[in-house]
């Protein structure tokens, strides 16, 4: 049986997530590190304008302001350069989405909901494709929805897009700040928890939770990469910190390879490790610069990876089209209904599904919401009988919105109580509502109404897709490791193709794993078949290992010798034995025959190939292989 960096599908089925319901509503999670500083910046952001309305005289405006303050959110933890292009255009998506918003709610009240739901889709598409992280496409959505609702009759829609872009360009300064003293610390920490992972492997390695490691390993390698690389201009200085870090990186990819390849002791490597961190923390890290030609590609472009997310039978494609439903559907019993705010019944519906999280945990989330929404309304009355004016109100918006940050990533329920009093009082706009019973009620009753239509909607739109989609995954991973043992043979590595097709091979491998988890998250038939394929998926995965873990090798030695090396590896026909092994497998995956793998087929590979055989499901001709140790 390979060695698999999934867990066992036994272990993480969803009767095991439905055990710990309970215990997760109430369960305090640790605070991640550096999280304090991140929650003083959010709530400075969100704060700093409503202190700015007030030195200006027109609280009212500084309020509206504060919703462009919501792009703090956002960025953190992208290297400097790429951060600043992403909160500009956070920040303008933002105050488009309010005036939009507010215009369509002056001119056309009923295109309102049909309105949102386009912004809810788009922004889902958008930023889950290009990795936008939290809070993700839910924030556009809300901004364009309380834009079409907010008391702003004072102001043109041209103004209050002007307002909140404000509020985020003083959010993207408030971001921006630790480029003065620290440019390269985003990448200095991706490099850092890259090396950390890599020790945490090691000292696992031969335990029974050493494949995870591995997994977290080689997932944090590649974000370092793209903090590296991909983050990056296209033309950068040769030399100069960000070339020491990624020598530094790169020597973390090669100590990871040497040990997948059986060319470095485990022992030997967790030495190395130590050297190479104690290396990053000195003043001037005593690695050498790699020549730029020489990096791969962190991961495909921005036009490859928005085409793939609307690929049929996507993911993705299906999340972007749930949203849509659900905005609609929320909206439209809304307003049947005579909801006051509507938009309210379309935010909770499109917060449960744009993220595109499986069954439990989207009746887990939900009911942390309705609950956390439930207390917050609460929280939410005794601050409007409070009535805070002036630098009191500021002091409360930036309280709460730390204390949101500071729980989010520990306890959703306790957080979305915040949340709750922190958007109500946003959107009051500084001003008390004429019935504010009937306003805190509304609010319960749409939320109550969203995360319902959120659940029923994904019901009736099951992933049905999912066990597909792993046997999709399943050859383009095999089809992009065929592309990738041409120029292993020739030890051809730092080309243009050579390094898109390796950065395809690493995309691919994660969207393989990710495949697999949703389809164990599926329906009790794409369970089934996430079973049937759980071993496979893992020899491939470790097929996939082997096989970048031998570009790395190459790629470090000089040229003829690499060559040589190559050609030792592969012998006479190696390569062409290879090809027709990887091409039998991928055929293997629809139509399982008898007949087995080209003899002398190279031996640092063999054995990974013939485990990829022994795993595909058996014809009649043949007993099945076994899918599952224990």
């Amino acid at each position: 049986m390979p060695s698999s960096s999934f867990p066992d599908p036994a272990s993480s089925a969803t009767p095991a997530a439905w055990r710990q319901f309970g215990h997760n509503l109430l369960r305090l999670g640790p605070l991640p590190p550096g999280r304090w500083l991140f929650s003083l910046r959010a709530g400075f952001c969100v704060a700093a304008p409503v202190v700015v309305g007030l030195a200006a005289g027109d609280l009212h405006a500084g309020m509206m302001a504060a919703i462009g303050g919501l792009t703090g959110l956002y960025g953190s933890g992208r290297p400097y350069a790429s951060r600043a292009l992403e909160l500009a255009l956070v920040a303008l998506a933002f105050g488009l989405a309010v005036a939009l918003g507010d215009w369509v709610g002056q001119a056309w009240p009923l295109a309102v909901v049909p309105v949102v739901a386009v912004i809810a889709m788009l922004a889902t598409w958008l930023c889950n494709a290009l990795r936008v992280g939290p809070p993700g496409a839910y924030l556009f959505m809300l901004a364009c929805a309380a834009g079409s609702a907010m008391p702003v009759a004072d102001f043109s829609p041209l103004q209050v897009g002007l307002l909140v872009t404000g509020g985020g360009a003083l959010a993207w300064l408030a971001h921006m700040l630790g480029a003065l003293w620290a440019f390269r610390g985003p990448e200095r920490a991706a490099v850092q928890a890259a090396g950390a992972a890599v020790q945490a492997w090691l000292e696992q390695h031969d335990t029974a939770a050493g494949h995870a490691a591995r997994q977290r390993a080689a997932l944090a390698l590649h974000e370092a990469w793209q903090a590296l690389v991909n983050f990056q201009p296209r033309r950068t200085s040769p030399g100069g910190p960000l070339a020491q870090l990624r020598g530094l990186n790169r020597q973390w990819h090669q100590l990871f390879a040497d040990v997948l390849a059986g060319r470095l002791e485990v022992a030997q490597a967790r030495q190395q490790a130590q050297h190479l961190q104690a290396n990053l923390v000195a003043p001037e890290p005593l690695v050498p610069a790699w020549p730029a030609e020489s990096l791969p590609l962190g991961r495909p472009g921005t036009l490859a990876t928005l085409v793939e997310a609307l690929r049929p039978g996507s993911q993705s494609r299906l999340v972007i089209a749930r949203v849509g439903v659900a905005a609609v559907l929320a909206g439209a019993i809304a307003a049947f209904f005579g909801l006051e705010r509507a938009y309210w019944a379309v935010a909770a519906a499109v917060l449960m599904l744009h993220t595109g999280m499986d069954w439990a945990r989207t009746v887990q989330r939900s009911v942390e919401r309705l609950l956390g929404t439930w207390g917050g309304l609460l929280l939410t009355g005794v601050l409007l009988w409070w009535q805070p004016q002036g630098l009191w109100l500021a002091a409360v918006i930036f309280v709460l919105q730390f204390s949101v940050e500071m729980l989010v990533l520990r306890n959703y329920l306790l957080a979305a109580l915040l949340i709750t009093a922190t958007g109500m009082l946003l959107a009051a706009g500084g001003h008390v509502p004429a019935d504010p019973a009937g306003y805190l009620l509304a609010r319960g009753v749409d939320t109550l109404l969203g995360c319902v239509v959120a659940l029923v909607v994904f019901r009736l739109m099951p992933a049905r897709q999912a066990a597909r989609q792993i046997d999709h995954e399943l050859a383009q991973m095999l089809q992009a490791l065929i592309g990738l043992n041409s120029h292993l043979a020739w030890a051809e590595l730092t080309s243009t193709r050579a390094r898109q097709l390796r950065a395809q091979v690493s995309h691919r491998r994660f969207a393989l794993a990710q495949a697999w988890e949703q389809a164990q998250a599926g329906d009790a038939a794409a369970r089934a078949h996430a079973d049937l394929r759980w071993a496979t998926v893992a020899a491939v995965q470790e097929l996939t290992y082997r096989m970048l873990a031998m570009g790395w090798v190459l790629e470090q030695q000089a040229p003829d010798a690499a060559r040589a090396m190559a050609g030792t590896l592969y012998g006479n026909r190696g390569v062409t034995r290879v090809q027709a092994a990887l091409r039998q497998l991928q055929a293997g995956l629809e139509h399982p025959t008898g007949q087995h793998l080209p003899a002398g087929l190279p031996a640092f590979i063999a054995p990974a190939l013939q485990r990829v055989w022994h795993s595909l499901p058996a014809p009649a001709a043949r007993p099945p292989a076994a899918t599952r140790s224990g």
